[in-house]
């Protein structure tokens, strides 16, 4: 117990991610970014509760652009990981110059990669919304919401790439602010957008128009401290070029990760295929369970997020031996979070499902759910401290193999079978749901005791700056 209050007593400092107590570290690190995690969700939110008040046809927009923006977003997402990775690793190998390097590789291939899928989705949003069966009366709403968030995506991968910097050089409490004062102003322009509150009223539009407004704002307030002399990296703007054989090692990185988001996307919209078969109160009470399992795991994300790069940056150092207690620290932590987590879910799922819809059906299946799967929740969030270590080391090719084995090759087809096939109904779906997790996260551990994730992907030869 004093440990852990030491450790939070620590969270004012700065973190030494080479030298320090290493639960006092991942609480630096990774209290701030379960924030901003939270605060990355409530986006979507706020334009939800605004456009409910409109109506269902608006109410749409945010909810289908969504789905589909999140495809692209799972792949920029690869590329920003990418540039962490080297950055973290670099910084602790003392290379100045290459971490500089391989931040503006990042920044700039993130903002050509917003460019040119912000202009695709926008030319492609009338087939992509026939393609999905838009309702006729959310048709055009959703198109104008869905268009203007295309225009914003080069704003918001600018953003994520100054995230990943940042972070990688073990500064999260910056990204943190800044997206919290980004989500504000969101907050407040979204029902003057919405409703016309002192300007013309522009509905769907008007709550994208906000978020876009909002993303440049914290584009702004970033590149404002990257360029400043608070900022922990040396950048400046010549800076801001491609160097090739380091966009090379980002996408070596990326790539895989950024497949993995996409096939785990894909695979959460075909298990809804199957969840859709069993009527509206599975489909509730499965959202719903969801959404709170989404919530319990943000402090996995949290500190698996802060375990990368103190992983990144203790390979770069050659520290292989604290690399590896970081990720059995992450472990313990996340260990005992969930399992906290996940007891009062076991014991009180039906009060959470009765707090957002008091149906009884709702909520008998909402009990199961809870009942069946909780305990399996510490098991997928273990999986994120291991794979910690391979986005870390830069080695992402089991992550990928992982997410995509953990839906495609295990829940998918087991709900398939137990739910329709041996006709358990719901409750196949979820020991499904189980069982992945429970495998996955085994396989998780024996990849990462093979080792190989300990080759950080840096040399110290440098990387030629032209």
């Amino acid at each position: 117990m004093n440990k852990i209050k030491r450790a939070f007593a620590a969270l004012k400092r700065k973190p030494d991610l080479l030298g320090g107590n290493i639960l006092e570290e991942l609480l630096i690190l990774g209290f701030p970014v379960m924030i901003a995690n939270l605060v990355q969700t409530l986006y979507n939110l706020v334009d939800a509760f605004w456009l409910g008040k409109v109506g269902k046809a608006a109410l749409s927009a945010p909810t289908i652009t969504f789905n589909v923006a999140f495809v692209l977003i799972a792949f920029s997402m690869g590329v920003s990981v990418g540039g962490s990775t080297l950055v973290a690793q670099f910084t602790g190998a003392k290379m100045e110059d290459d971490a500089s390097t391989a931040a503006g590789t990042t920044i700039t291939l993130m903002i050509a990669l917003g460019i040119l899928l912000g202009a695709l989705g926008y030319v492609t949003a009338v087939p992509i919304l026939k393609l999905l069966h838009t309702p006729q009366d959310a048709f055009v709403p959703t198109l104008r919401y869905m268009r203007v968030i295309f225009l914003g995506l080069p704003f918001m991968f600018a953003y994520m790439s100054f995230q990943g910097i940042v972070q990688g050089r073990g500064n999260t409490v910056t990204p943190m602010k800044i997206i919290t004062f980004s989500l504000l102003l969101n907050a407040l322009l979204d029902p003057l957008m919405i409703f016309g509150i002192g300007m013309p009223k522009m509905g769907a539009m008007g709550a994208g128009l906000a978020t876009a407004l909002a993303r440049v704002l914290a584009v702004f307030l970033a590149f404002r401290y990257l360029f400043s002399e608070k900022s922990e990296i040396r950048l400046k703007p010549k800076n801001i070029k491609i160097n090739w054989h380091m966009a090379g090692k980002i996408f070596r990185i990326g790539l895989p990760l950024s497949f993995g988001q996409m096939a785990t996307s894909l695979g959460f919209t075909l298990l809804i295929s199957i969840v859709n078969l069993f009527g509206t109160a599975v489909i509730s009470a499965f959202g719903i369970g969801n959404r709170i399992i989404s919530i319990l795991n943000m402090p996995a994300m949290g500190f698996s997020q802060a375990a990368t790069v103190m992983v990144g940056q203790n390979l770069g150092a050659d520290n292989t031996k604290r690399a590896e207690r970081v990720v059995w620290e992450t472990v313990k932590v996340i260990a005992i979070t969930l399992f906290s987590g996940a007891t009062l879910t076991f014991l009180f799922g039906g009060y959470i499902v009765k707090f957002f819809i008091n149906d009884p059906e709702v909520i008998k299946v909402g009990v199961n759910l809870f009942r069946i799967a909780s305990y399996s929740i510490p098991f997928f969030g273990i999986m994120f401290a291991f794979n910690a270590a391979f986005s870390g080391s830069g080695h992402t090719t089991p992550i990928l193999v992982l997410n995509t084995t953990r839906l495609w090759g295990i829940r998918i087809p087991l709900a398939y079978y137990l739910a329709i096939k041996k006709h358990i109904g719901p409750n196949g779906i979820f020991y499904a749901m189980v069982v992945s997790n429970v495998i996955i996260a085994f396989a998780a551990y024996l990849w990462f005791k093979k080792g190989t994730w300990k080759e950080k992907i840096i040399r110290k030869r440098k990387i030629p700056h032209p």
